[in-house]
Parts: C-alpha cells; structure tokens; sequence
C-alpha cells in the first residue's frame, strides 16, 4: 500500500482496502462491453476510463493480473478506433499513465507498426476529418505519448524494421521527409534489452555519418542527440572512445554562443517546416539534456570523456558568469541541471543493480565521481550570483544533490562561498543566492558535521566548521528578515524552515547532543521573535483591500502571497521547540503581542502565526491566545448597536424602530480585525474549543448582529472556521520530531514513501477525528444558523415582513451569509442529494463497482437537510429575480449557496488544486535525494520530512473525498440528478442571463460544474440557449450568457445527439439579427471555439434518418444550412462564411461513413466549386479549404508504373463527384469568372512585394476569427515546398500552394475536360500585365502541369510547351517570384520523400534548358537561371535517372563558361545554381553504382563539367593572385597605362573580378543551404581566396568574401577536411598583406573553438606556434590581435600547450626586463620583439578574468614593471592592467590576500595616473 493510503485518517484507511475489488469489477465491466468486431463498442467503454483513472491517480493498490489485462484491452481498444480521435485521446492519455506508472510488473509485447499507422492516417495524409485543431492536437500528444510509454514493450526485431523504415526517408537530406524521418526515428527506435543486437559499431557510424548530413540544424540536432543518448545510456557494451572526440565536438557546437566577439546565433540555420517542428517538438531550441544524458553515460573507469568533459566546461564556463549572459543562458541552465540530476541518477542506479548485475566494470569509480563533481564545480562556482534567477536556483540545488555525493569536496567549496557572500554585503543578490543555497545544504552540512564517518576526516573545513557556519547562517540571517526586501526575507525564512526541519528539538540544554553547539535557542528565540514582530508591524498590504464577503480571511502581503514559506516556517519552529521553551517564550510573547497590537495590514500574517501556535499545542494555546482574544471582542462588540439579523427571525419585530446606529471606524477596524485572526487561529483547535463554546456562539451571533457589513463578513469566517476544525479530518502533532538517528538523537531521520516494508508503514499521523461532544457542537450550530436562517428567509420572502426595502436587504444578506457561512465550513460532511432513478426506486447493479475512499470529516445533518436548503433557495431566487434583480451582492450569495449545495466535493476539489498550485513542497531545501554518500545509507526514492508527507497524505485524502462521489452516478445509465437539483440548474440557468456581468459570469460556472457531472441534463440546456440565439426578441444579455455557456468546453464536446446539434448549428447560423456588437462578438468567437473544440459527429447522429419522433434528420440539416450558404439569401458575410463552415465539416463527417448519400457530397463540392467565383474573399479561401479536403479519388491520375497506359483503361471508374461538377465548369465562362475571383485574393504591399505564404492573403483581409474559421483543419498534410527555401533570389512570392493543388485536383477527379475548358482562361491570365492575375495563372499552369493525368502530355506538345516558352522570354520582371514556384509546384517529385517522377518533369527542364536568343536582356538570362535552379532544387538525387544527370553535366558546362558574366544579377543566379547542380551531382555519385554504369552514357561533349571541382579551385587560385597584384599596384598609384605594361590588363582583371564573386555566391549559396556537407573538400580549398581578399580596392568583391568568411566562421570540418584546412590557414598567417594576416588570426579563433576536439595536437602545435609568431609581427595591428587571439585560446586550451606557452612567456619577459634594466643593450632589441614578450604576457594576465590562480600575481606584478617604456607598449600595459582591475573587482577584497606588500605597490603605480599639472 502506498504511504499516503496507509497514512489516510483511520476510518478511511479502513475502507480504502475495498479498493482492489472494485477495480477487479470494474476490469469486467470493460471486458463485457468490448467486442472485438464491433469498432462501435468503445464508446460504450469510454464512462469507465475516468473511473480506472481515478484509481490509478488515487494510488489504490490493485492486482497486477488486473492492471496487465486492462492494458491489454485497452491497447486493442485504441488499435480499433480508426477514426475515433476523441475515443483514441481517452483511452490513450489513460494507458499512457498506467503502462508509466506500472512499466516494471508489466510483461506485454507491443507492435510498433499499428501506433505508427494510426499517427500517418491520421496526421500525415489528406485525411482531415471534421474534428477541431484542439482535439487533433491532443491526439497527437497522446499518440506521441503512448509511443514513448511502450517503447520497453516492442518486441525484438523492432529497431532493425524501424530503422529501414525511416532511413529511407532520409536518404536526400534536402528533402523535409528527412526532417519526418529523424522524428519518427526518435519516437520509435527502441533501446530495450530485445533489441540490443540491433546496436553494433556499424550503426554508430551511419548514425554520425546521418547526423553530419544536416550542418546547423537545432531540430536535427535534437532529434539525432536524443537517439545517440538513448543508445549510449542503454548499451554500454558499444565501445564508444573512438566515438567520443566526434560527439564531444558536436555537443561543444549545439550550444550557440558568442565565440570571440561573433554573433551568438548561426547565421544560417536549415529551415524546418512548421508543421514539422510542431509535431516534433523539443521544448527547448539546444538539446541540454540529450547532450548531458550522454556525457553522464559515456563516462566509465579508464575513459578518455571526461578529459573531454573537462575541456568542454572549460570552454563554457565563462558564459555561465553574470556579466556573459544571453539567449544561451537558458540552455546552459537546463544543461547543468540536467548533468547534476543524471549523475546523481545513474549512481542510484548503480547501487541499486550493483548484486545483480555483471557490468560492474563500467560503474563510476571513486576518482572518476571526485573528476566529475571537479569539473561541475567550476560551472557552479561561476553561475551561482547569476542574475538569472532560474540559473541560480539551479546552481543551489546542484550544490545540494552533489554534497549528498561527495561533501569533503562541495561542503567546504559551499563554506567559502557563503562568507564570501557575507563580506560582500553590498550585492545583495549575493546574499539571497548564498542563504539559498545554505538552505538547500543545511541538511548535508548537519550530516557531515555529525556523521560518524567524519571523526578521522583531515579536510580543512571539517565537522566544527560546519557547525559553525550553521551558527552563522542562522544568525546572521535574522537580519534579513525586512519588510523592503521580500526576496531576501522570503529566502531567510526558507532557509529557517530548512534547517530546524532536520533539528529533532530545538531547546538549550541538550547534553551536548546539540547540532550546533555554539547557539544558545532562547537567545536566538528572543532576538527572531523581536525581528518577526517588527516585520509584522512594518508590513503593508500588497494591494487595496477589497472589502466584502468574497475578501479571503484578508488580503496578504508578500508573506503570504508568495510561497509558504512563512507559515511553514512558523509550524516547523514552534512545533519543535522544547515545552519550556514553548511555555514560557515563544507562547507569552506572541500572546503579549497579539493583545496589544491591531494590525490590520497584517491580519493573515498574525492570525497563521496564532494559527501555527494553536497547531503546536492547542491545550496551552486555546487558553492564552484563543480566550483573550474571544474576550476582547465580546466586550468589544457588547458595546456595538445590534439589529438582531443574526439570531432569528423572532427577534425582528423588536428592533423595526428605524433607529440604526453605526460603528465608528476605528472600532469596526479593531473588531474586524480580531475576527479575522481568530477565525485564521482556530483551524486547527478541535477539541479544545468545546470549552468555550458559548463564547464563540455569543461572538459569532453578535457579529451577525451588528451593523457593520464588514462586522457581519468577518463573523462569517469564524463561523466557517470553527464548524471545520469540529468536524474536518486535519493531522494533529504534524511538526513533532518522532523518529532520530540512532548516533544523532538531534537529528530527525527523514522518510521515503517506497522502502517501508508491506505490513509495517513508518507511525502514522494523529489524526482529528471529531468526538460526539464537537459533532453535537457542529450540529448545534447549523442548528442555530443554517436551519433557522432557511427558516427567516421562507418567512422574508413570503411574508414581506419588512416595510422598509433597505431593512429587508440587510436582513436578506445577513441571513444568506448565514446559510453560506455555515455550508462552507462543514462543505461535504452534509450528505448528497439522493439521486433518482429512471424506473422507480432500486439501486442500479452498475453503480455497486465503484469506491474511492474519501471523506473531508464526520458526517453531520442529513441529505434531507441539504433538500430542504435547495427548496428554500429556489423560493428565495424566485423572490429576488421579481423584487430586487438589480441587487448584485443578494445575486451572488444566493449563487454561491446554490454552487455548495449542488456541486457536492466541488469545495474540496478546490481547495486541492490551489494547494497543488502552491506547492513548494518539492522544494530542493526538504528533499533529500535517494542517494547518500555521507551516511552510506541509500534507498530507492527521495526521503522527505515526515511533516512535509503528512501534508501530502492531507492533500490526498481531500483529493479522495472531492472524487469518492463524483462519478458515482456515472457508472450506471439508470441514474438521474435529484429533482431539487434540477430545480437549482434551473434557476442558475435564468441567472446565467442576468444583465450584470459579474452575476452571470459566476452564474455560468456553477452551472456547467453540475452540467459537467450530470451530462444528461445538457441537450435540454442547449435547446434552450439555442432558442435564445435564435429568438429575435432576446436581449443582448440572454445572447451573452447563452454564448458563455454554449462556447464551454463542457457542452461543445458533448452534442452527440441529432436534436441538439441541429438546434445548436441553426442557433448560431440564425442568430444575425442581433444587432449589438457584444453579441456579434459572442457569437463568432462561439463558433470559432466550436470549430477548435468540436470532437467530430458521432455515428448514432449520421445515420439518424426521419424516424425521429420529432422528424429531425442528418439529411435534412444539410438541406437546411446549404440553403443558407449562398449569396443569394442576402446573409451578412460572416453569416454566410459560417454555414459554409458548417457544411463542409457535415460533409466530412458525412464522407468517413460508408452510408452517406452520394447525391449529397457531390452537391456540396459543387456548391464550393461554385463559391470560388464569390464575391466574399473569405468564403473563397474556405472554399479553397474545401475543394482540398473532398477531391479525393482522383481516377484519372495515370497509375505509377506503367507509362504508356492510354485513357481508355480508366474510363470505366468514374469519381462519384464527376457528374455534378462537370456540369458547373463547362458553364460559360465559368473560369474566367473563378480565375478573376482568386486573383483578388492576391495582394501586394509595397514593403517587400507581397504577403508570405504562410497566411492565406494578408491579414489586413482577415481578422483571427476569420482565420480560424477558413484554415479550419489543422492543416498537418505536408507543407509545399518540400524542399528547404534559402534563396532570395526567388524573391517573396505569393503563390499559393492551395490554390495550385485544386486545379490539379479538379483535373484528376474529372479528367481533360477541365483543361480544354480552362485553357483559354489561363493563357489571357499569364499574358496579363497585372501582377495578381499573372499569380494566380501561375498558380492554376503548375496544377495542370503537375496533375499527370491521361492526355496531358498531348497537351503539353500542343500548347502549354510554347506558353512556357513565353513567359521565360517574356521582359517582366515583378512576376518572376511567382512563375518560379510555378515552375517548382509543378516539377517536385511525387510520393512521401519526392522520389517519383512527374509526367512532365523532364519535358519542363528540357524546355528551361533549351539557348536563349542572343539578343535577350539580361533580366530575362537571371530569369532563366532562377527558373533552372528552382527546378533542380526539387529532384531527387539518390535516385536520379540518366537523363538528369546528363542534363546536370550540360547545365554545369554552361555555367562554368558564364561565369564572368557582366551584369551582377545573372552572376548572382548563376552561382546559386551552381551549388544546386554540383551539390545534387555528388550526393547522387556518394549512392554509387549508379554513377558507375552512367560513365558509358556520357556523351562526348561534357567537358569541363565532370572535373567542375578541379576546375573551380584551379582557376581560383591563379585568379587570385592577379587580383592580390592589382591591389598592390592600385595601392602604389600608378598610371593605369603601365598596369598594362606589366602585362596584367585592365581587361582581364575585370573579368577575374566577376568570376571571383560568382565564385563567391556559389560558396554562399551552398553554405547557406545545408548542402556545403557534400562540397566540404571543395570549400576548404576555397578559403585560401575568401581570407585573402577580405580588403581589396573592389567593395562588392570584398562584401561578398566577407559574408561568405561570417559563414565558414561557423561551418565545422570533418576528417579528412581538416587536415587539408590547417596547412591554407597557416599559409594566409604569413600573407605579405597584413589585412589577411590579421583576417586569418579573426578566422583561427573561431577555427580552434569549432574543432576543439577534432584537431591532432601536432595540427594544434603548428597553430600556437604560428599565433606566437605574430606577436612579434611588424604591423602593430596583427601583433595586439594576436595576443587577443592567444588570450581566448588559452582559456579553454590543451593544458600542455597553454602551460608551456605561459611559462615561456614569463622567461622571455624577464630576461626582456633584465636586459632594459642595463640600458647598454636598449638599441639592439627591435621594438616589435619587446612588444611581443609584452603582449605575450598581457594574453597570459587577461586569459583568466575571474579568478586568482598561483601564478598570477607574478605575472600582473612583472607587466606592470613595463609602464614607463614608450608608446605602443606603455598603452598596451595599462590597458592590460585595467582590464584586470576591472574584471577582478567583484572578488578583491579576497584576492588581493594572494600578493605580497611589495607586488600590490607596484601594483598601485600603475595606476596612478599622471596627473595633469604634474
């Protein structure tokens, strides 16, 4: 059993046993009414799994058999309800947290190809159904969901089917099905013991070879991160080290940041389709916990990971110091989180398998845990004053769980940081960061400094020292608690809390058993007690106390709105103070202070600290806090004028006299004031408060006697509060220590919820459970103000026994609030309404099944009781609607009654989820994780303080009495709600349509809160509603709150039946008559939630035929709304746009029902046909939407294979849509009209040319509820393009892949008919000069072109080849974008990875490729190209045919001879496609033998084309050098005559210039495509001309090498790359030209960080050296940038190299400095070698801007012994020392402790500055 059961109060522990059975019934239940062949019966099924979940969520014990079969169930209930999204999201979101929560017993085999197939059916093809976005959203989370749950279950053999599933899906990494690919791959590869054959070396390898396909790509990224890890961690036996420099290259490079000086965001990130990156989703943009999961698991005794882990921190940890903040922070954060939490993880897993399993060789050792936390360490210690809050309460909890693990080195490392924070007081972030992380320790600090492995411990800081830091904290933090500085005092009081949590008893004389032996706890009482009441008395409210019964007990400041840690705090202090202590400190000095202090700013804060006092010891408390407070206000309010209200009708008739006296304010204040303490104080007095009885009856009814409205409010709350702590359940003793260490007696021992043996659970809590004395109390006093307050409002409404109207409405409020107070307090204790049953009496053998334990309290009254009151309200709501329905506060007291008494456990359930919602329970400060290396004592879950268990046992035990009757009524169909309660739903309904808003808004609540439980009283409710809809006399009003109701989720998700849908549906389509613009507004955004919520139609409505008695039928409303949806019935246009809605998502109900007419679907897509030609814009695009959705059968697309099928195969299937729409487009003119309509659609802005493509037309046409009303479906079917947009050539188009996919739809649905019909419409359209038409001709040519249906290649040579040819030669040039995504649409492969080849393709290309005139412009050659490269963009090049290779080769030939082009457009496109064209030609060549048998195909004339690679570097590098000599003679200004004398011609220089930058482009172009990874071997030996013309006497040259430099900044080089990269850069470093000199040093740093991990150290050493060598270059410029470069360089550098080179460094500038000191020898050293050794040793001082370490005081020290010499060295120093300064400023109060005397003087000359009169 689990804890929380066992600890549930006493009687209902005992009936909780009950539970297994009744899930055992409840497994037969589900197994009776599934029946394999009929898919129908799961809806049947469906009450049940609400209940099954209760069980599962209330942590019953059941049987294992039990749970096993109804998983088994449940998954082939899932498997059967193909098309049943809403069955699908139940079932499924409910076997998701049983497989989760029950995966070990669990021994089932689950198939993986089923989950797959309903995700694609449902997801990934055209088969949107009528469901809205919201429920197909859901499904999908639920599908992914369950995916993941039964992965352990997928038998083996799996990952081998799963693999060649999906890696044909990414064979072309430039197609989006590879992006599908890697997420399915993720979702679905298993890593269970089964399928572990599966995973051999060979795999690791393809998967990096995958992973590196796709540079830059956050998604890819992700996706391939979270399988490795997944591997990793499950298979250890893979030998991973040679792996491990490549992975821990990548990891270094997913983490986006700023490397020296750069941008902290890839320039070119691949674009991943939206739909792609939704479904996919990872929470966050980095993979943090993937790349952590698999640095944790890869670590093992002899691995080279950590050495690489080690580098890595080295190279992140200055982004985690607060002043390096940014947009990686977040991921970082999550990355150290996650690191800490699986380390501490995989030991616990570790320690638990370590008998049992035979892999201990690969578990951490000892020095790798020490090398680990090290590592993590220097992350915490730099990220732990971060001004990111999230990050540094990471930090703290980090520092927590990691001194569980190894505290000889995070305890002192914690110690220091906590005294350095106290001797920087003036950061006082500081100071909050500290004290929580003491809190969050002070749990391992007590262990350490106690536990008995620590008496031999040598450390430094050992157990003396931690006792005294505890000293400190405690003390030194009383002065946090201020009243200006919530978050300090906030953490003080947690870190309070924190620590006397684990302290057993906190008193004086303990026999030296003290924890902290150096505090003296009445001392430390006095003073907190001091401080605590001076933060009382300063504290003020938060905001305006908004006085009136719905005030809680009051307002509170930050104490109390902020988290508990208050009033845990004050339970956790006072209950584990000594008695004495408790007596005779704590207690009078807070009932002193209570007595003679009115706060009424503070009046929560001082009555939880009565509260918690009472809680501590109520024998004691009741006495000295409770009486002198009952009597204070007794006297108090003897003295107050009494109208008699709150005693009894009876009374009335003696105080009619209209004398009313009031109460001054200050006394109202006061007396307020104390009510409201006491009534916080009593909550937990139980018992003890039967001895002053009568005192409370006598306060509570002068309260309700006095004048004062706020007087009366305040009575109420005690009345509430005291009737709930007689008969409630509520722990008693909770904060008692009861269990200590057996070496410790200090120290509580804390509990974990798992390891208690079966039979004996740890001593349960004492609960309150309610005597006969107090239940006869509590009866009493509903007696007094429940019963006999019903009575006084019967006899007010029926008699109208006051004359005066404002008499009567005092009376009213006061005895309502009498009712409301009195059902608050005793919330479920009063029994339910009896329910009714439909054939007579005789309980259902249904509903016998079902028990959840559960109960707030004893039971008290009687159902009988709870009837009467609904009675009574019913007449009292019928007074006040006719007499005083303009009186609001009346109103909502008597809707608040109704909402007590009709949602029965409501209050409850309540109550649980705000506490849920507050819960800092699981706060780092009160865990103590499973794993403790300080006590060797681990255990298999989190142990927590008993306290805090306790209230979650209390938390669950109000769960379980809001859930025992809930369902109740549910299980069984003969069960209806009590006739009184239907009575209320009845008035809640009428005031639900109230004028005011507020009564209708908390009418509407209440009353879907019942509808919610009793479903069946719905269909009458929306009858209702609908009418008023309808009903052209309603008021604005009544459609307001219908509107409010019917948009509920309550009632969308439940109109299943004929009746109340139609009526539903007509409502809303009928309801344009209300003229306010509220009710407008109301309407539609109903009808867009019904859209977004609507769960589909369900079967029984579709077949509803005229049978019904009331003649309703499926037919009929189609009928009916189809009527409407023309223009002809003169609707509004959002009137007319939302029938059609309605219609088409009847018709896709219709259409997945085998039965559906025919007659009817054809008439609707007919109807929508039709609507393409609207005048309304809106209703076109719906229309657009609707054609999409119902062209489906397409029988004239030519089957796959065979070519050269003629029509007359197929002309016996006819589509069933054919008739009707052919009809409608051979009308005259009918497409002219249709093509005109679209073309509107189209509209341009003058920013960028056009709206994107994403938002059909542009939102200025379309409002959000338009929108969400046309783009209804969640359009999840692939998004056109599928390939990756990059270029910006194309410019912005708008070209709507929609539009293009109806004609080709209407085309293979009704055959040639369509085209001759549309052929002269299309080519008036692309021959028109307005934009817009040419758009939407573009549009309608690529679905013609793409449709390959029978006939069209006919048409192709007859007519639309010569069209083509016309708009490439045509000279317009805006149109361009739009005609290229034309031509795109209609060559994109066919099929889910685009492999298949359209009809057409080859004939589109061979016309593009086919010469131009030669007299064209050139705008039309840049068209051309455009066009050419948008082609080939969209081919497929793993499975290319001959004849595209060999138009490939042709095309490349005529590039390479254009690339000198004159006009810089054509240069532009024609290296762009060239990227496109050598980029698909070796990614075809990387498949093979394909290539192989296409070298005899070849024909002679290929040329230069097949060495294209060759070819380009040759000529680029001799092109280069003439272009470097230009320069040189431009700079030497010589007349341009003799440049041709020297034989390089103006000429031909030109020309090199532009072949130059079309070089450039395709560098560009092929980098910022993600295509650069077939190319690398190219690229790299293209570096040598982007870093030397960087600066060039040609500014467009040298932008475009620039750009392509920010590029490759990013771009990481694999073997064998690398090694041929390293050799150019080191050639550029000793380019005559300085510029490239220091361009290569900008490149080499980014270089060094990119493949840190990857670099040979020989390749390193090279690298350094030649830095080292410029330092002393003779450009001043390259020599300072060097030292910057070597400075960054040597902070995450190999250790060998940074050492050597700082000990060099030192040398050098020493003897330098000997050497200046005999002045002798100070002409021979050149200038520029001093200044090396200089800045050599400047890089060393800046490379650590943080920290102190040994070596660094000497060097600052000898720098600065360099200020005197002369320029540029005097500046390079003081600017070198300042940096110093300044970047060790935080920290020097400390570090200065690091020098001597003499080192800081020399120090302080620096910097003195030379004064100016000097």
């Amino acid at each position: 059993m689990h804890l929380y059961n066992a600890w549930l109060p006493p009687p209902v522990a005992e009936e909780s046993k009950r539970e297994k059975l009744a899930f055992a019934g409840i497994v037969q239940s589900v197994k009776e009414l599934y029946n394999p062949d009929d898919p129908e019966s799961v809806y049947a099924t469906l009450k049940w799994v609400s209940i099954l979940d209760l069980f599962v969520k209330a942590k019953s014990e059941l049987s294992v058999e039990d749970v096993s079969a109804i998983a088994e169930i449940g998954m082939r209930l899932f498997q059967i309800s193909e098309n049943k999204l809403h069955a699908q999201v139940r079932w499924g979101n409910f076997l998701v947290r049983l497989l989760n929560k029950y995966r070990i017993q669990l021994s089932m085999k689950v198939q993986w190809r089923p989950l797959y197939e309903v995700l694609v059916h449902t997801h990934f093809t055209r088969n949107a159904g009528p469901e809205g976005w919201r429920l197909r959203q859901r499904h999908f989370e639920t599908v992914t969901s369950l995916v993941r749950s039964c992965r352990r279950f997928f038998p083996s053999g799996s990952a081998l089917e799963i693999w060649s599933e999906f890696r044909s899906l990414m064979e072309n990494p430039w197609h989006n099905a590879s992006f599908e690919g890697a997420g399915f791959l993720r979702l679905f590869l298993p890593t269970n013991i089964e399928n572990k054959d599966f995973f051999q070396r060979e795999w690791v390898e393809i998967c990096l070879d995958h992973w590196g396909s796709i540079p830059n790509c956050q998604f890819w990224n992700s996706q391939w991160a979270s399988v490795t890890a997944r591997v990793i961690k499950s298979y250890r036996f893979i030998n991973w080290e040679d792996f491990t420099p490549v992975l821990f290259n990548i990891y270094l490079n997913i983490f986006e940041v700023p490397v020296a000086n750069g941008s902290g965001s890839c320039p070119f990130s691949v674009d991943v389709p939206r739909n792609t990156r939704f479904l996919f989703a990872n929470r966050t943009g980095t993979p943090s916990k993937a790349v952590a999961k698999s640095i944790v698991y890869l670590l093992k005794p002899g691995s080279l990971a950590q050495k690489h882990f080690d580098n890595l921190v080295n190279l992140l940890e200055q982004y985690y110091h607060p002043s390096n903040g940014g947009h990686w922070t977040y991921s970082l954060e999550r990355f150290l989180f996650h690191l800490v939490n699986l380390f501490q993880k995989r030991l616990h897993q570790e320690h638990l398998s370590k008998d049992a399993s035979e892999q201990s060789e690969l578990f951490i050792t000892q020095v790798d845990k020490v090398s680990f936390i090290n590592t993590v360490l220097k992350l915490i210690d730099r990220g732990q004053y971060s001004k990111n809050e999230q990050l540094s309460e990471t930090v703290s909890a980090a520092t927590s769980i990691l001194s569980y693990i190894e505290p000889s080195l995070v305890l002192p490392f914690l110690v220091s940081r906590f005294h350095m924070a106290l001797e920087t007081m003036t950061a006082t972030h500081q100071l909050k960061s500290a004290v929580t992380s003491i809190a969050f320790s002070g749990r391992a600090l007590f262990l350490s400094s106690l536990a008995p492995l620590d008496v031999n411990s040598t450390s430094v800081s050992g157990p003396d020292s931690y006792a005294d830091l505890l000293m400190v904290a405690l003390s030194n933090t009383l002065l946090g608690m201020d009243a200006n500085d919530p978050p300090k005092t906030l953490a003080t009081m947690q870190l309070i809390g924190s620590l006397f949590s684990s302290m057993s008893t906190l008193e004086d004389n303990m026999n030296g058993a003290s924890l902290i032996p150096s505090i003296r706890f009445s001392e430390w009482l006095d003073e907190f007690l001091c401080r605590l009441f001076s933060l009382l008395q300063h504290l003020e409210p938060s905001g305006v106390l908004n006085e009136g019964i719905y005030s809680p007990a009051s307002a509170g400041t930050f104490l109390v709105e902020d988290g508990p840690y208050y009033f845990c705090m004050l339970e956790i202090m006072l209950g584990r103070l000594s008695d004495s202590l408790y007596k005779q400190q704590a207690l009078k000095k807070i009932s002193t202070f209570v007595a003679t202090n009115i706060l009424p700013g503070a009046i929560a804060e001082v009555g939880l600290l009565c509260c918690a006092c009472v809680h501590a010891n109520p024998q004691e408390a009741v006495v000295q806090l409770i009486k002198p407070i009952l009597e204070s206000v007794m006297s108090s309010l003897k003295a107050t004028p009494a109208t008699g209200f709150g005693s009894g009708a009876t009374s009335i008739a003696l105080s009619s006299s209209k004398v009313k006296g009031t109460l001054s304010p200050a006394l109202e204040t006061a007396i307020v004031y104390q009510l409201k303490v006491l009534s916080v104080a009593i909550c937990y007095g139980g018992p003890m408060l039967l001895h002053y009885g009568k005192q409370f009856k006598e306060v509570i009814v002068s309260a309700f006697d006095s004048t004062s409205w706020k007087v009366n409010g305040a009575g109420d709350h005690v009345l509430r509060s005291l009737l709930g702590s007689l008969v409630h359940y509520y722990p008693m003793d909770q904060y008692k220590c009861v269990s200590t260490y057996s070496f410790a007696t200090s120290l509580e021992e804390w509990i974990n919820t798992k390891d208690f043996p079966h039979d004996k659970p740890p001593k349960s809590p004492n609960w309150h459970v309610p005597t006969k004395e107090e239940i006869q109390f509590a009866n009493e006093l509903l007696k007094m103000h429940f019963e006999n307050a019903m009575d006084d409002l019967l006899t007010i409404c029926q008699s109208k026994m006051h004359s005066d109207a404002g008499e009567e409405k005092d009376h009213l409020k006061v005895t309502l609030l009498r009712v409301d107070s009195s059902l608050q307090g005793v919330l479920s204790c009063l029994p339910d309404f009896a329910p009714s049953y439909r054939n007579g009496m005789g309980n259902d053998a249904g509903s016998v099944h079902f028990l959840i334990a559960g109960a707030t309290g004893s039971c008290i009254g009687s159902s009988e009781l709870r009837q009467k009151a609904a009675d009574v309200m019913h007449e009292t709501c019928k007074y006040l609607l006719k007499e005083k329905s303009d009186d609001s506060i009346l109103l909502l007291l008597v809707i608040r009654i109704m909402d007590t008494l009709g949602n029965y456990g409501s209050g409850e359930y309540e109550e649980w989820s705000n506490h849920k919602q507050t819960w800092k329970l699981e706060s780092t400060a009160i865990v103590e994780p499973p794993i403790n290396f300080i006590l060797s004592s681990h255990c298999k879950g989190k142990r927590r303080p008993r306290w805090a268990l306790i209230d979650k046992a209390y938390m669950h035990n109000t769960w379980r009495s809001s859930q025992s009757s809930y369902h109740l009524y549910r299980t069984s169909g003969n069960i209806f709600p009590s006739d009184h309660l239907t009575l209320l739903m009845g008035d809640l309904l009428k005031l639900a349509l109230h004028n005011y808003e507020t009564v209708r808004g908390m009418a509407t609540k209440c009353l879907l809160k019942m509808m919610k439980r009793w479903p069946s009283t719905i269909s009458n409710c929306v009858l209702t509603l609908s009418e008023n809809l309808r009903n052209p006399s309603s008021p604005e009003n009544a459609v307001l709150g219908s509107c409010a109701i019917l948009s509920s989720q309550t009632v969308l998700k439940r109109l299943t039946d004929i009746k109340s849908l139609s009526s539903f549906l007509c409502g809303i389509l009928f309801s344009s008559h209300h003229e306010s613009l509220k009710a407008q507004k109301a309407i539609t955004e109903l009808f867009v939630k019904y859209n977004i919520y609507f769960l589909g139609v369900s079967r029984s409505i579709s077949r509803a035929t005229g049978s019904h008695a009331d003649g309703t039928d499926f037919a009929d409303l189609i009928t009916e709304i189809g009527s409407m949806s023309f223009e002809s019935s003169n609707l509004h246009w959002r009137y007319n746009l939302m029938a059609n809605r309605v219609l088409l998502l009847l018709a896709m109900a219709s259409r997945n029902d085998p039965n559906s007419s025919i007659e009817v679907l054809s008439e609707i897509a007919g109807h929508f046909l039709k609507n393409l030609k609207s005048h309304l814009p809106q209703t076109r695009i719906l229309a657009i939407s609707a054609l999409n959705t119902l062209l489906k059968e397409s029988p004239y697309k030519l089957p796959e294979h065979n070519i050269n099928v003629t029509g007359e195969l197929q002309r016996d299937a006819k589509s069933s849509l054919e008739g009707a729409l052919t009809d409608i487009f051979q009308e005259e003119g009918f497409f002219n009209e249709i093509l005109n309509s679209l073309s509107h659609v189209h509209i341009f802005t003058d920013a960028d040319g056009a709206s994107s493509r994403e938002n059909y037309g542009n939102t200025s046409l379309q409002s959000f509820a338009d929108k969400s009303m046309t783009r209804f479906y969640f359009d999840f079917s692939a998004a056109w393009p599928r390939t990756p947009s990059w270029i910006s050539l194309f410019g912005s188009d708008t070209f709507y892949s929609s539009f293009a996919r109806i004609f080709k739809r209407l085309i293979q649905e009704c055959g040639m008919p369509v085209l001759l019909a549309l052929k002269s419409s299309l080519v008036d359209f692309a021959d028109a000069k307005e934009r817009s038409k040419q758009c939407v001709a573009a549009e309608a040519f690529a679905g013609v072109l793409h449709a390959d249906v029978s006939g069209i290649s006919e048409a192709w040579d007859s007519w639309m080849e010569v069209k083509l040819q016309n708009i490439i030669h045509a000279p317009s040039v805006e149109s361009i974008p739009e005609w290229t995504a034309s031509i795109r649409y209609a060559v994109t492969g066919k099929g889910k990875s685009g492999t298949r080849v359209p009809r057409l393709r080859h004939q589109v290309i061979g016309c593009l490729m086919k010469p131009l005139p030669q007299t064209v412009a050139t705008s039309v050659i840049s068209k051309r190209y455009t066009f050419l490269s948008a082609a080939f963009i969209e081919v497929s090049p793993p499975r290319m045919p001959e004849l595209e290779v060999q138009m490939h080769y042709e095309l490349v030939n005529e590039l390479l001879s254009n690339m000198s082009h004159s006009s810089a457009q054509v240069r532009e496109s024609v290296g762009v496609t060239l990227a496109i064209l050598c980029s698909n030609l070796r990614l075809h060549a990387s498949f093979g033998d394909d290539h192989l048998h296409n070298a005899g195909t070849k024909c002679a004339d290929i040329g230069v084309a097949e060495s294209w690679d060759q070819f380009l570097v040759k000529h680029a590098s001799e092109l280069v050098a003439s272009i470097q000599n230009l320069n040189a003679l431009e700079a030497l200004v010589i007349p341009t005559k003799k440049i041709s004398e020297n034989g390089i011609s103006n000429d031909h220089s030109k020309v090199a210039i532009k072949w130059m930058e079309t070089l450039f482009h395709f560098m560009i172009s092929s980098l910022k495509s993600g295509r650069s990874s077939v190319l690398l071997d190219v690229i790299v030996q293209l570096l040598f001309p982007v870093i030397s013309l960087q600066e060039t006497s040609n500014k467009d040259l040298s932008n475009l090498a620039k750009a392509a430099f920010e590029l490759l900044k990013w771009r990481v080089f694999g073997e064998p790359h690398l090694r041929k990269a390293v050799p150019i850069i080191l050639s550029l470093a000793e380019d005559p030209n300085w510029r490239t000199r220091s361009a290569t040093l900008t490149f080499l740093r980014s270089f060094m960080y990119r493949h840190t991990f990857i670099l040979s150290n020989t390749d390193k050493q090279q690298i350094w050296q030649t830095i080292e060598k410029l330092l002393t270059d003779n450009q001043v410029e390259v020599r300072e940038h060097a030292a910057a470069v070597l400075a960054g360089l040597m902070k995450g550098g190999d250790e060998y190299l940074v050492y050597d080179f700082r000990s060099r460094a030192y040398g050098q500038a020493n003897l330098v400095l000997n050497k200046r000191k005999q002045r002798s020898k100070v002409s021979a050293v050149p200038i520029a070698s001093i200044h090396g050794s200089i800045l050599a040793l400047a890089a060393c001082v800046l490379s650590v801007p943080y920290d102190m370490p040994s070596w660094l005081p000497d060097h600052v020290t000898l720098l600065a012994h360099f200020v005197s010499e002369q320029s540029p060295l005097k500046s390079t120093v003081t600017k070198a020392i300042a940096e110093f300064r300044r970047t060790h400023a935080d920290m020097w109060n400390i570090q200065k402790d690091s020098f001597t005397e003499e080192q800081l003087e020399v120090l302080a000359d620096t910097s003195s500055s030379s004064s100016y009169f000097a």
